[in-house]
Protein backbone atom coordinates (compact mmCIF):
# COMPACT_ATOMS: atom_id res chain seq x y z
CA UNK A 1 0.00 0.00 0.00
CA UNK A 2 1.30 3.45 -0.93
CA UNK A 3 0.12 6.80 0.31
CA UNK A 4 0.22 10.03 -1.67
CA UNK A 5 -0.57 13.48 -0.36
CA UNK A 6 -1.86 15.85 -3.00
CA UNK A 7 -2.97 19.45 -2.76
CA UNK A 8 -6.25 20.74 -4.20
CA UNK A 9 -7.13 24.45 -4.30
CA UNK A 10 -4.09 25.23 -2.17
CA UNK A 11 -5.46 23.29 0.82
CA UNK A 12 -4.15 19.93 2.04
CA UNK A 13 -6.57 17.14 1.15
CA UNK A 14 -7.00 13.75 2.70
CA UNK A 15 -4.41 11.08 2.12
CA UNK A 16 -5.54 8.82 -0.66
CA UNK A 17 -4.91 5.12 -0.22
CA UNK A 18 -3.92 3.34 -3.41
CA UNK A 19 -4.76 -0.33 -3.27
CA UNK A 20 -3.48 -2.83 -5.80
CA UNK A 21 -3.80 -6.53 -6.05
CA UNK A 22 -0.04 -6.94 -5.99
CA UNK A 23 2.52 -5.06 -3.91
CA UNK A 24 4.25 -2.27 -5.75
CA UNK A 25 7.67 -0.86 -5.23
CA UNK A 26 7.97 2.63 -3.82
CA UNK A 27 8.11 5.55 -6.29
CA UNK A 28 11.75 6.10 -5.48
CA UNK A 29 12.53 2.44 -6.02
CA UNK A 30 10.68 2.43 -9.37
CA UNK A 31 12.43 5.55 -10.52
CA UNK A 32 15.89 4.49 -9.45
CA UNK A 33 15.59 0.98 -10.80
CA UNK A 34 16.67 2.22 -14.22
CA UNK A 35 18.45 5.42 -13.22
CA UNK A 36 21.49 6.39 -11.33
CA UNK A 37 20.57 7.89 -7.91
CA UNK A 38 22.19 11.20 -8.71
CA UNK A 39 20.23 11.59 -11.98
CA UNK A 40 16.61 11.87 -10.79
CA UNK A 41 14.98 15.13 -9.67
CA UNK A 42 12.09 16.09 -7.41
CA UNK A 43 9.79 16.81 -10.37
CA UNK A 44 10.27 13.21 -11.51
CA UNK A 45 9.08 11.94 -8.13
CA UNK A 46 6.06 14.26 -8.22
CA UNK A 47 5.16 13.16 -11.74
CA UNK A 48 5.32 9.52 -10.69
CA UNK A 49 3.12 10.19 -7.66
CA UNK A 50 0.42 11.77 -9.84
CA UNK A 51 0.66 8.93 -12.34
CA UNK A 52 0.02 6.40 -9.59
CA UNK A 53 -2.89 8.45 -8.21
CA UNK A 54 -4.50 8.69 -11.65
CA UNK A 55 -4.64 4.90 -11.92
CA UNK A 56 -7.59 4.80 -9.49
CA UNK A 57 -11.07 6.27 -10.10
CA UNK A 58 -11.00 8.18 -6.82
CA UNK A 59 -7.59 9.59 -7.66
CA UNK A 60 -8.73 10.74 -11.10
CA UNK A 61 -11.74 12.51 -9.55
CA UNK A 62 -9.53 14.33 -7.08
CA UNK A 63 -7.16 15.44 -9.82
CA UNK A 64 -10.10 16.74 -11.86
CA UNK A 65 -11.27 18.75 -8.85
CA UNK A 66 -7.80 20.23 -8.52
CA UNK A 67 -7.72 21.21 -12.19
CA UNK A 68 -11.15 22.86 -11.98
CA UNK A 69 -10.06 24.83 -8.91
CA UNK A 70 -6.90 26.02 -10.63
CA UNK A 71 -8.88 27.13 -13.70
CA UNK A 72 -11.50 29.05 -11.67
CA UNK A 73 -11.12 32.87 -11.61
CA UNK A 74 -9.76 34.56 -8.51
CA UNK A 75 -12.02 37.12 -6.80
CA UNK A 76 -9.69 40.09 -6.88
CA UNK A 77 -12.05 42.33 -4.87
CA UNK A 78 -11.77 40.03 -1.87
CA UNK A 79 -8.00 40.10 -2.14
CA UNK A 80 -7.82 43.88 -2.58
CA UNK A 81 -10.34 45.24 -0.06
CA UNK A 82 -8.99 45.17 3.52
CA UNK A 83 -11.00 43.18 6.05
CA UNK A 84 -11.65 46.39 7.95
CA UNK A 85 -13.52 47.82 4.94
CA UNK A 86 -15.09 44.75 3.33
CA UNK A 87 -18.34 44.78 5.30
CA UNK A 88 -18.56 48.51 6.03
CA UNK A 89 -21.96 49.99 5.18
CA UNK A 90 -20.38 53.41 4.69
CA UNK A 91 -17.86 52.22 2.09
CA UNK A 92 -19.56 53.95 -0.84
CA UNK A 93 -21.26 56.91 0.84
CA UNK A 94 -18.48 58.47 2.88
CA UNK A 95 -14.90 59.61 2.72
CA UNK A 96 -13.68 56.17 1.63
CA UNK A 97 -15.66 56.39 -1.60
CA UNK A 98 -12.98 58.77 -2.90
CA UNK A 99 -10.54 55.85 -3.09
CA UNK A 100 -10.47 52.87 -5.41
CA UNK A 101 -10.56 49.40 -3.84
CA UNK A 102 -6.87 48.81 -4.47
CA UNK A 103 -5.96 51.99 -2.54
CA UNK A 104 -8.11 51.35 0.53
CA UNK A 105 -5.33 49.61 2.41
CA UNK A 106 -3.47 52.94 2.68
CA UNK A 107 -6.44 54.43 4.53
CA UNK A 108 -7.09 51.26 6.53
CA UNK A 109 -3.47 51.27 7.71
CA UNK A 110 -4.06 54.49 9.69
CA UNK A 111 -7.62 53.68 10.82
CA UNK A 112 -8.49 52.50 14.31
CA UNK A 113 -11.93 50.93 14.43
CA UNK A 114 -13.91 51.15 17.65
CA UNK A 115 -17.44 50.95 19.04
CA UNK A 116 -18.90 53.75 21.15
CA UNK A 117 -21.72 52.69 23.45
CA UNK A 118 -24.97 54.60 23.66
CA UNK A 119 -24.63 57.75 25.75
CA UNK A 120 -20.84 57.86 25.48
CA UNK A 121 -18.96 60.74 23.85
CA UNK A 122 -16.13 60.32 21.35
CA UNK A 123 -15.39 64.04 20.94
CA UNK A 124 -15.69 66.67 23.68
CA UNK A 125 -15.92 70.40 23.13
CA UNK A 126 -12.67 72.09 24.15
CA UNK A 127 -10.56 68.93 24.00
CA UNK A 128 -7.58 68.65 21.68
CA UNK A 129 -8.82 67.93 18.16
CA UNK A 130 -6.38 65.09 17.62
CA UNK A 131 -8.65 62.76 15.67
CA UNK A 132 -11.05 62.64 12.75
CA UNK A 133 -13.94 60.17 12.86
CA UNK A 134 -15.78 58.39 10.08
CA UNK A 135 -19.13 56.94 11.17
CA UNK A 136 -19.65 53.41 9.84
CA UNK A 137 -22.85 52.50 11.66
CA UNK A 138 -25.23 54.08 14.15
CA UNK A 139 -26.22 57.66 14.97
CA UNK A 140 -24.64 60.37 17.10
CA UNK A 141 -25.72 63.86 18.09
CA UNK A 142 -23.52 66.94 17.95
CA UNK A 143 -24.06 69.58 20.61
CA UNK A 144 -22.62 72.67 22.25
CA UNK A 145 -22.92 73.42 25.95
CA UNK A 146 -23.12 76.67 27.88
CA UNK A 147 -21.31 77.11 31.22
CA UNK A 148 -24.64 77.01 33.09
CA UNK A 149 -25.44 73.55 31.70
CA UNK A 150 -27.80 74.50 28.90
CA UNK A 151 -27.29 72.50 25.72
CA UNK A 152 -28.03 73.09 22.05
CA UNK A 153 -28.04 70.16 19.65
CA UNK A 154 -26.51 71.33 16.39
CA UNK A 155 -26.89 68.20 14.30
CA UNK A 156 -27.16 64.45 13.95
CA UNK A 157 -24.65 62.28 12.10
CA UNK A 158 -24.86 58.72 10.82
CA UNK A 159 -23.22 56.21 8.50
CA UNK A 160 -20.94 57.90 5.99
CA UNK A 161 -20.54 61.16 7.91
CA UNK A 162 -17.08 62.51 8.64
CA UNK A 163 -16.74 64.20 12.03
CA UNK A 164 -13.96 66.23 13.58
CA UNK A 165 -13.09 68.97 11.13
CA UNK A 166 -11.77 71.88 13.18
CA UNK A 167 -10.25 75.21 12.22
CA UNK A 168 -7.99 75.16 15.27
CA UNK A 169 -6.56 72.51 17.58
CA UNK A 170 -9.69 72.19 19.76
CA UNK A 171 -13.06 70.60 19.11
CA UNK A 172 -15.79 73.23 18.89
CA UNK A 173 -18.56 70.72 19.64
CA UNK A 174 -19.20 67.45 21.44
CA UNK A 175 -20.29 64.20 19.77
CA UNK A 176 -22.35 61.66 21.72
CA UNK A 177 -23.60 58.27 20.55
CA UNK A 178 -27.41 57.98 20.44
CA UNK A 179 -27.18 54.24 19.88
CA UNK A 180 -24.14 52.00 19.59
CA UNK A 181 -21.86 53.62 17.03
CA UNK A 182 -19.13 51.91 15.03
CA UNK A 183 -16.53 54.29 13.68
CA UNK A 184 -13.05 54.58 12.28
CA UNK A 185 -10.73 56.98 14.09
CA UNK A 186 -7.92 58.69 12.21
CA UNK A 187 -4.99 60.54 13.71
CA UNK A 188 -4.74 63.99 12.12
CA UNK A 189 -0.96 63.78 11.67
CA UNK A 190 -1.11 60.36 10.02
CA UNK A 191 -3.96 61.49 7.79
CA UNK A 192 -1.85 64.34 6.41
CA UNK A 193 0.47 61.75 4.90
CA UNK A 194 -2.48 59.95 3.32
CA UNK A 195 -3.85 63.24 1.95
CA UNK A 196 -0.52 64.05 0.34
CA UNK A 197 -0.55 60.68 -1.41
CA UNK A 198 -4.22 60.82 -2.45
CA UNK A 199 -5.41 64.33 -3.38
CA UNK A 200 -8.88 62.89 -4.03
CA UNK A 201 -9.31 62.53 -0.26
CA UNK A 202 -8.51 66.19 0.28
CA UNK A 203 -11.04 67.13 -2.37
CA UNK A 204 -13.63 64.96 -0.64
CA UNK A 205 -12.91 66.73 2.66
CA UNK A 206 -13.47 70.04 0.90
CA UNK A 207 -16.84 68.69 -0.24
CA UNK A 208 -17.60 67.73 3.37
CA UNK A 209 -16.73 71.21 4.62
CA UNK A 210 -18.84 72.81 1.88
CA UNK A 211 -21.78 70.58 2.75
CA UNK A 212 -21.49 71.53 6.42
CA UNK A 213 -21.74 75.21 5.44
CA UNK A 214 -24.89 74.50 3.43
CA UNK A 215 -26.41 72.56 6.33
CA UNK A 216 -25.60 75.44 8.70
CA UNK A 217 -27.32 77.92 6.38
CA UNK A 218 -30.37 75.67 6.09
CA UNK A 219 -30.50 75.35 9.87
CA UNK A 220 -30.41 79.14 10.29
CA UNK A 221 -33.29 79.45 7.83
CA UNK A 222 -35.20 76.70 9.62
CA UNK A 223 -34.82 78.30 13.05
CA UNK A 224 -35.36 81.86 11.88
CA UNK A 225 -38.23 81.67 9.41
CA UNK A 226 -39.98 78.29 9.26
CA UNK A 227 -43.07 77.28 11.19
CA UNK A 228 -43.14 74.28 13.50
CA UNK A 229 -44.69 71.94 10.93
CA UNK A 230 -42.23 73.15 8.26
CA UNK A 231 -39.31 72.51 10.59
CA UNK A 232 -40.43 68.98 11.33
CA UNK A 233 -41.18 68.28 7.66
CA UNK A 234 -37.71 69.53 6.72
CA UNK A 235 -36.08 67.20 9.21
CA UNK A 236 -38.11 64.12 8.23
CA UNK A 237 -37.51 64.80 4.54
CA UNK A 238 -33.73 65.13 4.96
CA UNK A 239 -33.52 62.13 7.28
CA UNK A 240 -35.50 59.94 4.87
CA UNK A 241 -33.18 60.96 2.02
CA UNK A 242 -30.21 59.98 4.16
CA UNK A 243 -31.81 56.62 4.93
CA UNK A 244 -32.41 55.98 1.23
CA UNK A 245 -28.72 56.63 0.53
CA UNK A 246 -27.97 53.78 2.93
CA UNK A 247 -30.45 51.51 1.15
CA UNK A 248 -33.37 51.88 3.58
CA UNK A 249 -36.92 52.45 2.26
CA UNK A 250 -38.98 55.52 3.10
CA UNK A 251 -41.50 53.22 4.75
CA UNK A 252 -40.59 52.38 8.33
CA UNK A 253 -38.21 55.32 8.75
CA UNK A 254 -36.47 55.01 12.10
CA UNK A 255 -35.74 58.15 14.11
CA UNK A 256 -33.22 57.03 16.75
CA UNK A 257 -33.18 60.34 18.61
CA UNK A 258 -35.59 61.12 21.45
CA UNK A 259 -38.32 63.71 21.01
CA UNK A 260 -36.46 65.85 23.52
CA UNK A 261 -33.35 65.84 21.32
CA UNK A 262 -35.45 66.44 18.21
CA UNK A 263 -37.25 69.35 19.86
CA UNK A 264 -33.92 70.82 20.95
CA UNK A 265 -32.52 70.58 17.42
CA UNK A 266 -35.63 72.14 15.86
CA UNK A 267 -35.93 74.88 18.48
CA UNK A 268 -39.34 73.65 19.60
CA UNK A 269 -40.93 72.20 22.71
CA UNK A 270 -41.71 68.50 22.98
CA UNK A 271 -45.44 69.29 22.91
CA UNK A 272 -45.07 71.30 19.70
CA UNK A 273 -43.20 68.43 18.04
CA UNK A 274 -46.03 66.07 18.99
CA UNK A 275 -48.65 68.45 17.56
CA UNK A 276 -46.67 68.84 14.32
CA UNK A 277 -46.41 65.06 13.95
CA UNK A 278 -50.16 64.76 14.44
CA UNK A 279 -50.80 67.47 11.83
CA UNK A 280 -48.61 65.74 9.22
CA UNK A 281 -50.33 62.44 9.95
CA UNK A 282 -53.81 63.93 9.60
CA UNK A 283 -52.82 65.41 6.23
CA UNK A 284 -51.84 61.92 5.07
CA UNK A 285 -48.22 62.96 4.53
CA UNK A 286 -46.77 60.53 7.06
CA UNK A 287 -47.93 57.63 9.15
CA UNK A 288 -46.61 56.56 12.54
CA UNK A 289 -46.21 52.80 12.86
CA UNK A 290 -46.95 50.88 16.09
CA UNK A 291 -43.21 50.61 16.80
CA UNK A 292 -42.96 54.44 16.57
CA UNK A 293 -41.24 54.47 13.19
CA UNK A 294 -42.39 56.91 10.52
CA UNK A 295 -43.63 55.95 7.08
CA UNK A 296 -43.55 58.71 4.45
CA UNK A 297 -46.78 58.22 2.51
CA UNK A 298 -46.51 61.30 0.26
CA UNK A 299 -42.85 62.24 -0.31
CA UNK A 300 -43.64 65.06 -2.73
CA UNK A 301 -46.09 66.69 -0.33
CA UNK A 302 -43.55 66.37 2.49
CA UNK A 303 -40.87 68.07 0.37
CA UNK A 304 -43.24 70.92 -0.53
CA UNK A 305 -44.05 71.57 3.12
CA UNK A 306 -40.34 71.46 3.95
CA UNK A 307 -39.70 74.13 1.31
CA UNK A 308 -42.45 76.25 2.87
CA UNK A 309 -44.52 75.74 -0.26
CA UNK A 310 -47.69 74.63 1.49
Amino acid sequence: MNRALIEINRKPCKILELKDKAPRASPVAQLTAHSRPESYELRDLVALHYKMIAETSEGREMLEQRDRALRSPINLSEAIIPGLCAGCEARHIGLCDALADEDLHFLASVARQSTVSRGQSFAVEGDSARYFFNINHGTAKLHKDLPDGRRQITGFVGAGDFVGLAADDRYTFSAEAIDDVRLCRFDRVEMRNVFSRFPALERRLLDVASHELIVAQEQMLLLGRKSAIERLASFIDSWSRRAMMCGAPRAGLRLPMTRTDLADYLGLTIETVSRALTALRKQGVIDVTPDHNISVARPQALAEIARAGA
